[in-house]
């Protein structure tokens, strides 16, 4: 043999006739450790980062390379500060790590600690070594303990479980801890620590123990620490998808026999008993708790001081909405501007027609009703971006706690409240920053009741046509008292709905705020970024597909049946200028808009709207509205046959204000143009508030509701408000 047949590579082996296992890791740990940062740099996925106590609220998954062992499937539940399933976050916690309740169990738990804040980070540790989970626990921001760094072998032998280091913002660690989670999968072995509970405790839990599912049960001392997990989880007020009813009676009647005793108080007391005793093993000779983050510490003196933090918080909430409100519209006019001339290219390109109509109209117009938000969806998600990754977003929820919580909302409700006054959309894509859905979806079902954006060109024209150009106390518009009155309106409304529903329709306990107030970090603006884009392209590809499908359907009421446009307007009723008009495009218009079934449903309204001060145009205008409340304008402006713009109103404003009745009497009268008003601020006019609340909720019943609820709210506004008036002699 030659020596080059000695050094020819052997062939390859042939590929293993059955693939490599899939392995599971599930990432758990208290909010705010840089767990979702850490999952970052493990699975290069673009899941959410953000400095704040509950960020992750969904179940993030993504690949982890082990090289020769393959790949490892890297699962990133919501934050948890326990086991105990009161929460959805630490019902999903506890499934994903015991996999019950249908989830699969894993092969692996990866606990990731605050290192900085380790005794009481090591209390969730504490309850995964009793349930003998295969385990491994992660000393994140190792570089912030300072004096007060822990000892990983320490930490190990305590719980039977290896312990890395690691640094998941600047990296360091990451390799290390790589190489242990594909050790650690590669053999057997369960984490352990044995508590001294009372024996009369223990016989109570073997109680417990005996009504676990067969699939449950693995061995005395993991049965038992199930069951006392069961036990501290049950509230006679919830139902928990995670315990069966046999479990769940089971656990009810020891609470009964143990009824005299505060069982919650018992356990959490011996645990961290337990952590204290070990705390000059874990530190060794170091300071457990040396001062820390001194400047953080200096900024709150004045950010969480109740006078200058509350004055801090609204000029930071000013930009916030300043750039919300200002800043965006230059790329909403670029928008616009883009779809309509790419509206009027095609309407230059294509033959007249239904098609072409459908195209530009329903089509383009559907999608630009869509792309519209998204300068106000990104402004909104870098704020927010920002706000958490620094740490000011839970100094915004301890601020607001204490008079949020007394409305029945929570303090985070603040931030998607005062976002509503630019858009309803954004805002309630910002409640994913709540932890609990229950809040969650009472934050909302009274967001779209804040005066946004799209209600001022509306307000603007009613104000001009109906009400007189005069001041109040010799100095004040009356126009601008009334612009003013509305936005208060509307707070009121948004505040006194909140209390209602939150006592009704979603009734859920008052849990206190128990947050974390991490300390002041420079945002990482790569994390923002991504989540900015991440969210976006959510609203795009979800929301947007109803809002288009929406807009699609409001064309075809709007545009159909076809028929040959009339030749003068086909208004009933006389106005001053209208004996005289010669056929336009714009009367033309008008008349098609009348016989469509859109003009028809506006007519067939007109007796529900009349007791409001409205007629059957302003019932056509309220139906165009829903594609946006803006829309309510050119609508109007279709019906009276002068084709009014949003930038000049002009035309519109002097038809509706000299319009005349039969009877010579003005048509609409300051008290309809309030009537409107207060029918606008409650009535739930867009379609992409709907969309978007149909897609966090994940069901058309919350939409459903919302739209009720609102039109209802505004008809018996305005009902009190016209009719409160006539009656009052201002009619």
């Amino acid at each position: 043999m030659s020596a080059e047949a000695c050094h020819e590579p052997s062939p390859k082996p042939a590929p293993p006739t059955h693939p490599t296992p899939r392995r599971l890791v599930v990432l758990v740990g208290n909010p705010n450790v840089g767990k979702t940062t850490l999952f970052n740099r493990l699975t290069g996925q673009n899941a959410r980062v953000g400095n704040y106590p509950g960020i992750t609220v969904e179940r993030r998954s993504g690949e982890l390379a082990l090289g020769d062992d393959g790949v490892a499937e890297v699962v990133d539940v919501p934050g948890a500060y326990s086991l105990a399933a009161r929460s959805p976050e630490e019902q999903l916690a506890i499934n994903s790590t015991l996999g019950i309740a249908g989830f699969e169990r894993p092969d692996l738990v990866v606990a990731v600690v605050d290192a900085g804040q380790l005794i009481r980070n090591l209390y969730l540790v504490l309850q995964l070594a009793e349930l003998r989970v295969p385990l491994l626990v992660v000393l994140n921001m190792i570089d912030e303990a300072g004096e007060a760094r822990p000892d990983p072998a320490a930490v190990s032998e305590l719980f039977s479980a290896p312990t890395v280091a690691t640094n998941a913002r600047s990296g360091e660690g990451i390799e290390a801890l790589r190489a242990e989670i594909a050790r650690r999968l590669s053999e057997t072995g369960e984490a352990r620590v044995d508590l001294p509970y009372p024996p009369d405790l223990r016989s109570a839990l073997d109680r417990v123990a005996d009504a676990l599912p067969a699939g449950w049960r693995k061995n005395v001392e993991r049965d038992r620490a199930l069951a006392l997990w069961a036990l501290s989880s049950i509230d006679p007020d919830d139902e928990l998808d995670s315990i069966p009813p046999a479990l769940r009676e089971r656990c009810l009647d020891v609470q009964r026999d143990l009824s005299g005793r505060d069982l919650d108080l018992e356990v959490i007391g011996a645990r961290y008993a337990f952590l204290d005793a070990h705390a000059d093993r874990i530190f060794g000779r170091a300071t457990r708790h040396p001062p820390k983050h001194a400047g953080s510490a200096r900024l709150d003196r004045v950010l969480l001081h109740p006078l200058f933090g509350f004055v801090a918080f609204v000029g930071i909430m000013l930009v916030m909405f300043m750039a919300l409100f200002s800043w965006a519209e230059p790329g909403i006019a670029s928008i616009e501007a883009a779809f309509r001339a790419l509206g009027e290219l095609a309407k230059a390109r294509l033959p007249e027609g239904v098609a072409r109509d459908f195209l530009t109209d329903g089509v383009i117009g559907g999608v630009g009703n869509v792309v519209v938000f998204l300068p106000q969806i990104l402004l909104l998600f870098l704020f927010i971006g920002l706000l958490e990754d620094s740490g000011y977003m839970a100094r915004v929820a301890y601020l607001m706690d204490r008079i949020m919580r007394a409305l029945g909302l929570h303090g985070r409700a603040f931030v998607p409240m005062l976002s509503g006054f630019a858009c309803a959309v954004p805002a309630i894509l910002a409640t994913r920053t709540m932890e609990r859905r229950r809040d969650r979806l009472l934050t909302m079902l009274v967001v779209p009741l804040m005066t946004c954006s799209a209600r001022l060109p509306v307000y603007s024209l009613i104000i001009g046509a109906l009400f007189p150009d005069r001041a109040l106390l010799g100095f004040l518009p009356l126009g601008a008292v009334l612009m003013v009155g509305m936005y208060v309106f509307s707070m009121v409304m948004t505040l006194v709905a909140a209390a209602i529903i939150g006592r009704t329709v979603v009734p859920g306990r008052q849990v206190p705020l128990i947050l974390e107030l991490p300390p002041y970090r420079v945002p990482l603006l790569r994390g923002v970024l991504r989540m900015m884009v991440e969210r976006s392209w959510v609203f795009l590809k979800e929301a947007g597909t109803v809002i288009l499908a929406c807009t699609i359907v409001l064309w075809a009421l709007l545009a159909f049946p076809r028929a040959e446009a009339a030749a003068v307007p086909p208004t009933a009723t006389a106005t001053a200028t209208a004996a005289a008009a010669a056929p336009s495009e714009a009367a033309s218009k008008a008349a098609a808009l009348e016989k469509s079934y859109g003009g028809r449903l506006g007519k067939s309204l007109e007796p529900a709207l009349e007791p409001l001060g409205f007629d059957w145009k302003i019932g056509i205008g309220l139906i165009g509205a829903f594609a946006a409340r803006e829309v309510f304008v050119s609508t109007l402006g279709v019906v009276y046959g002068v084709g009014a713009a949003d930038d000049d109103t002009s035309p519109l404003r002097q038809r509706i204000k000299t319009e005349i009745r039969a009877d010579g009497k003005p048509t609409y009268s300051a008290l309809t143009g309030l009537s409107l008003m207060v029918f606008f601020a409650l009535a739930c006019q867009c379609m992409s508030t709907l969309a978007v609340v149909r897609r966090e909720s994940r069901s058309w019943r919350w939409p459903a509701f919302l739209f009720a609820y609102m039109t209802a709210l505004a008809y018996a506004a305005s009902l009190l408000v016209y009719q409160g008036g006539r009656l009052l002699g201002f009619g």
